[in-house]
């Protein structure tokens, strides 16, 4: 699915959409909160030894990222072994914008070379532009809403607000959100330089639902829009003047152009891919992982994610705030109720 620019903003429903689940298959990093920096370099997923297995076997290398990513975040969220409510009514999201072009490229030289007698009917699906979330839907049984976004450096945002949207439209009852681009001699030609395997999936649920299982929220997805330039972006996903960021994702050329003070005033600001390399459609959900241990982490304000700029066609903005658990009471902040 290749989104629009269509903004949509945070007032589509009351209901609260919370995280409560992150799983990540990144090399380097062993935990969502080492996001937060400095990187260790060393250690967390290794493609080596974490992408074998006979439930891997037939499948493209993003396919069988995506999937330990989503293994990951499931039994993150306590729902490795939930009852069939949530599988049948659970929607698979995937952004990716270069997943199985190493497989359509593939196809390609072996049709020029021997013709499409040529493909192996077991290579063939890997050529589907849905087939990674299809993967990960039939790997747990997800029987909700399946679809993928490609949408450039926009995508992993994105994602992110169609999974919440889905949830508050009564579509599904919880989200698998995936963000998966693969490292390799195509993706590098495509990049025009070298990337790592990237790979991260965060679990969304309806606040009131996660509260009723017992669910730990790391954070909520507050607001969100899609526009032509960043101070749009902002204005839809309501994060304005009035509203205090503590962190800023975002990268650090976008961001020195902004010509935003409250968010050039942010607390913190993190660029992930001058850190980790280029993402792609990885980004958006690896900057929604960093918020989560962000704002589970004594720190105060809101974090604020964006991707794309003047570079790009659009700029997607995603406001996150305190799953409620995690809000201070009327009188923690000195208030009357």
């Amino acid at each position: 699915m290749n989104a629009t620019s269509t903004t949509h903003t945070r007032n589509l429903n009351a209901r609260e959409v919370v995280v409560t689940g992150i799983g990540l298959a990144l090399p380097g990093v062993a935990t969502y909160g080492d996001l937060l920096g400095p990187l260790p370099g060393e250690g967390g997923f290794d493609p080596a030894t974490g992408l074998i297995g006979r439930e891997l076997r037939h499948k493209d290398r993003a396919s069988r990222l995506a999937l330990r990513a989503a293994e990951f975040a499931l039994h993150d969220a306590g729902l490795t072994d939930a009852d069939d409510t949530f599988t049948s009514s659970t929607a698979v999201v995937v952004s990716t914008n270069l997943g199985n072009a190493p497989s359509v490229c593939e196809a390609t030289d072996t049709i020029a070379m021997a013709g499409v007698m040529g493909l192996s009917p077991l290579a063939l699906p890997q050529t589907s532009s849905n087939v990674i979330a299809g993967w990960v839907a039939i790997r747990y049984q997800l029987r909700g809403p399946n679809l993928s976004v490609c949408n450039g450096a926009t995508s992993g945002l994105d994602a992110v607000a169609w999974a919440r949207n889905l949830i508050i439209a009564g579509r599904a009852e919880a989200a698998v959100v995936v963000g998966v681009e693969p490292a390799g001699d195509v993706v590098t030609k495509v990049l025009g330089q070298q990337s790592i395997d990237a790979a991260v999936a965060v679990v969304l649920e309806p606040a009131d639902a996660a509260a009723s299982r017992g669910a730990r929220p790391r954070a909520t997805i507050t607001g969100y829009a899609r526009a032509r330039n960043l101070a749009a972006a902002l204005v839809g996903a309501g994060a304005t003047e009035e509203v205090p960021v503590g962190l800023w994702l975002a990268d650090e050329a976008e961001a020195a152009g902004a010509g935003a003070s409250h968010l050039l005033a942010a607390r913190r600001r993190i660029d992930l891919e001058s850190q980790l390399g280029p993402l792609s459609g990885a980004l958006g959900v690896l900057q929604c992982a960093a918020a989560a241990a962000y704002l589970e982490g004594v720190a105060t304000g809101n974090v604020l994610a964006t991707a794309g700029g003047p570079r790009h066609d659009a700029t997607a903005a995603l406001l996150l705030t305190p799953a409620p658990a995690l809000r201070p009471s009327t009188q923690e902040r000195g208030q009357h109720p």
